[in-house]
């Protein structure tokens, strides 16, 4: 992991602890190309937890945005989480 990326996950982790009760309901949002095999496999990082999952697809129908909310123990939790499905290509972390 860069620089960049630690620092901005320190951050994060930081203002969740400050900012919630753990634990708590997180909800992560992502983009996604628009492929089956890379929504599920979205969909499976959050498997057994209890989500909600919703999709919807871009207007051109070349992304789909992927929004779950789940329940989370820790802001260390949600960074693991994070980090699991940024090795899914394509992905942006909104």
């Amino acid at each position: 992991m860069d620089k960049k990326t630690e620092e901005f996950f320190d951050r994060l982790k930081g203002e969740l602890e400050k900012s919630n009760t753990w634990p708590s309901i997180y909800l992560f949002k992502f983009i996604v190309p628009t492929d089956n095999e890379k929504i599920k496999q979205v969909e499976q990082a959050f498997n057994c937890l209890g989500a909600v999952i919703k999709t919807t697809q871009s207007k051109t129908g070349k992304f789909t945005s992927v929004s779950i909310d789940v329940q989370m123990e820790s802001p260390q939790a949600i960074i693991d989480k994070y980090i699991e499905v940024s090795t899914i290509e394509g992905i942006i972390s909104l």
